[in-house]
């Protein structure tokens, strides 16, 4: 895999994917920057939260579970220390479909965490303390 960072202007950079997508990161305005895109440990962040959620939407599709939504909410604690880094990382799954089993949706979770997202693990690994968890919703009801 390869990545291209270029600096656009004060704080902002533009990057670039080896699949050739691009994303404006940016710092907030006490940086330098003008707050015009996600930061770069925000960005590390939504790539856990969908890595994890990909491997547990196609682990659901594979037991022929009817998923119709997934919402991943992912929760940060940082070091107060420079550098900055993650010590805990926290995802909520909200998984909605039509007679989900929870103990396929929890084997679903387990195995992204333990075994497929590799981005989880490679920071767990690093030693961030991530934990998991998951909620289900019947599609079409009021909850």
């Amino acid at each position: 895999m390869k990545a291209t960072i270029t600096w656009k202007q004060d704080a902002m950079f533009e990057g670039e994917s080896g699949s050739g997508h691009k994303v404006i990161m940016d710092g907030p305005e006490n940086a330098g920057g003008r707050n015009q895109g996600v930061r770069p440990m925000e960005m590390l962040l939504l790539g856990v939260g969908t890595c994890s959620a990909f491997d547990v939407i196609n682990i659901l599709k594979k037991s022929r579970q009817d998923v119709t939504d997934c919402v991943t909410e992912v929760d940060a604690v940082r070091a107060d220390a420079v550098p900055a880094v993650f010590e805990k990382i926290h995802l909520i799954f909200r998984v909605t479909g039509n007679d989900l089993d929870p103990a396929k949706v929890k084997r679903a979770v387990d195995l992204s965490a333990e075994k497929y997202c590799s981005a989880s693990i490679m920071l767990n690994r690093a030693g961030v303390e991530i934990s998991h968890e998951f909620v289900i919703k019947e599609a079409g009801s009021e909850d």
